[in-house]
């Protein structure tokens, strides 16, 4: 969670532009970017990534149950970070804090509890590629569009920075 908070210091455009560009909070004030629309898509995307990582799991795992909810949740986990990072328009060192201590817990969460998480299965580069190869399929795709949209057709403050 505490990425996401940390999204909270995000910001699109620098002081000195916000003032010199008083018509960009226009924008926000009719309401756009936080429409039926931007809801409907981002509900499309989570179903999309949830999707893809519980059956990309369920298709990956091998005899155990246990594996199952160890691939599926780390790329969970990941793909949140992926996508909260992607969502970043301006990095603040709080952001990368939350990142990296968000990671590390998680991490050392699968080394310590060994009631949910088979840690000899965990330490394996079985498990790290069928992660990775999960995580890049539920991600990439979003990516590829989002680069694509900013190149084609590149939101306001976008074209004054």
């Amino acid at each position: 969670m505490l990425p996401v908070f940390s999204l909270v210091v995000d910001r699109d455009v620098t002081a000195l532009n916000a003032l010199t560009y008083p018509e960009l909070y226009k924008e926000l004030g009719k309401g756009r970017s936080l429409s039926y629309k931007t809801f409907c898509i981002w509900v499309l995307i989570s179903i999309y990534q949830g999707s893809v990582i519980m059956y990309g799991a369920l298709l990956v795992f091998d005899s155990d149950f246990i594996h199952v909810v160890s691939i599926s949740f780390t790329a969970l986990i990941v793909t949140e970070l992926i996508m909260v990072a992607l969502t970043v328009h301006t990095w603040h060192w709080a952001m990368l804090l939350a990142q990296a201590l968000s990671l590390s817990l998680y991490a050392g969460s699968l080394l310590l509890l060994d009631n949910f998480f088979d840690r000899q299965f965990v330490t394996t580069w079985i498990f790290l590629s069928k992660t990775t190869a999960i995580t890049a399929v539920s991600c990439l795709p979003l990516y590829i569009i989002k680069a694509l949209r900013r190149r084609f057709s590149p939101p306001s403050y976008a074209k004054v920075n």
